[in-house]
């Protein structure tokens, strides 16, 4: 797996709060190790004894919602002609 390079600063940006818990979602966590998230989601399955059983779950339908809408960015106004 590739080395965390990442500020705290940075980290602290992709964490949201699910179900009362503070999460990454995958995507944001193998960006931050520089790999490709289904490697991510890979290695975590294979060594699935070495995390605790909550360490990982899916999300629900508007689960996914709250996450798109903390990805999307507002388009830039368009200057005037």
């Amino acid at each position: 797996m590739g080395k965390l390079t990442a500020s705290a600063d940075m980290i602290v940006e992709h964490i949201l709060v699910v179900r009362g818990q503070r999460v990454m979602i995958d995507y944001d966590l193998a960006r931050l190790y520089k790999v490709p998230t289904k490697a991510l989601n890979q290695a975590v399955k294979r060594n699935a004894a070495r995390f605790p059983s909550d360490f990982m779950f899916q999300l629900n339908a508007k689960e996914i919602g709250i996450g798109e809408n903390r990805m999307s960015c507002p388009s830039p106004p368009t200057p005037p002609d």
